[in-house]
């Protein structure tokens, strides 16, 4: 058996060396080649230390001298270790000082000169006023609605282009939306409409409880149902989900310059991409409506079973309080909610900015967006509805 005699492995020095001669001076000597890979954790090293010294007094008094005297070779990496460590001397006031750099090195540090020039001085954004930010709102909100406007033209025209020319409207695209708008709602819709309906029984229970009235409350439950609470809520929950995804989708798309391919190719976007869409919304708003009035109906049904009010009499009941014109009404509503939601989502989606965060910012102003016009539309329907009794 051998024993092999194993020398240990030879060190080599740094590439860059701290010193300090004295509390107010300091050297950093540079040998050898001075690149990437020989910098290192040296770079970090030198750094710390530089701090350190920087910090325990007066940085204006202390003089810092980059002796290069022993350098063979310097690459990108070796200035920018020179000009980082320069820059943290001069931010502290203290004076620099490089000698012994080899003159064919001077042009490419000249280009580097004054360093001031890498590290500009951050310019504090000016405060805005009162009435500067205000004109800045009001200035927005116009060019939104105008943009609404133009928008709402644009999707009108094209509209009755689609009801011109049937076959080239794209109902592959249609389908698609009908189905993720309407099918896949059906389960939160239902769920929704039964908790609305079993809470607006419960709520008017209590107070018709104290009249002796409590056999009013399904027929009244129904009516609001039928000409309110189900349209309405069905509205928002498709504005927190089919618009901000329509938004989305087509945000993408924006982000992608797909929608500017289309520009380009000579297709009308809102032909393309909004239309199907818009359609696909005023179909299944009225059915998912009707969905959910008939199970919020139902829930309030159930409820008022523990109040000991048969079927049999909330039917008569309902039937006696519900006309056929209560569910054409809001059944026109949703409709109407139907072009506003699947509209404002398209139209978000196409002023859809650039970065990361674009598509999102898009998807939340449509949700908020079509909340806020469902809101002035029911409120100018239910002027209408005032005025001429329908």
């Amino acid at each position: 058996m051998s024993i092999s005699n194993s020398s240990p492995p030879m060190l080599t020095a740094p590439v860059a060396i701290w010193s300090q001669a004295d509390p107010m001076h300091a050297q950093v000597t540079l040998s050898g080649t001075v690149n990437v890979y020989s910098l290192g954790e040296v770079w970090t090293d030198v750094s710390e230390k530089q701090t350190i010294w920087l910090g325990q007094g007066d940085g204006k008094d202390r003089s810092l001298i980059f002796d290069a005297t022993n350098v063979s070779s310097l690459d990108g990496s070796a200035f920018a270790f020179l000009i980082d460590i320069q820059e943290a001397q001069k931010k502290a006031g203290g004076q620099f000082e490089i000698q012994g750099l080899d003159p064919k090195y001077q042009p490419l540090l000249q280009e580097f000169d004054p360093i001031s020039n890498l590290f500009p001085a951050p310019i504090p954004k000016p405060k805005r006023g009162f009435i500067v930010s205000t004109g800045m709102a009001t200035q927005n909100l116009l060019d939104d609605a105008q943009g609404l406007i133009t928008f709402a033209g644009h999707l009108a025209s094209d509209l009755a282009w689609s009801i011109r020319n049937v076959k080239q409207v794209r109902w592959g695209d249609f389908v698609n939306a009908a189905v993720e708008a309407g099918i896949a709602a059906l389960p939160i819709v239902g769920l929704v409409a039964f908790l609305i309906g079993v809470i607006l029984s419960f709520q008017a229970a209590i107070g018709m409880e104290q009249f002796g009235a409590v056999s009013f409350v399904g027929p009244l439950a129904a009516l609001g149902i039928v000409r309110e609470m189900g349209p309405l809520i069905t509205a928002i929950l498709l504005a927190g989900r089919s618009s901000a995804a329509f938004a989305a989708e087509i945000g993408t798309m924006t982000v992608n310059s797909e929608v500017d391919a289309l520009v380009t190719g000579g297709l009308s976007p809102i032909r393309f991409l909004v239309v199907p869409r818009v359609l696909a919304g005023i179909l299944v708003m009225p059915i998912l409506t009707l969905y959910a009035d008939i199970v919020s109906i139902f829930a309030s049904m159930l409820t008022m079973q523990i109040y000991g009010i048969p079927f049999i009499n909330f039917y008569n009941g309902m039937l006696s309080a519900v006309g056929i014109e209560d569910i054409l009404s809001g059944l026109l509503k949703a409709t109407l909610f139907g072009v506003v939601v699947s509209a404002v989502g398209c139209l978000r989606g196409m002023q859809t900015g650039t970065g990361a965060a674009a598509v999102g910012i898009s998807a939340t102003r449509a949700v908020v967006s079509s909340i806020v016009m469902i809101v002035l539309v029911d409120g100018i329907f239910a002027y209408i509805s005032y005025r001429t009794g329908f």
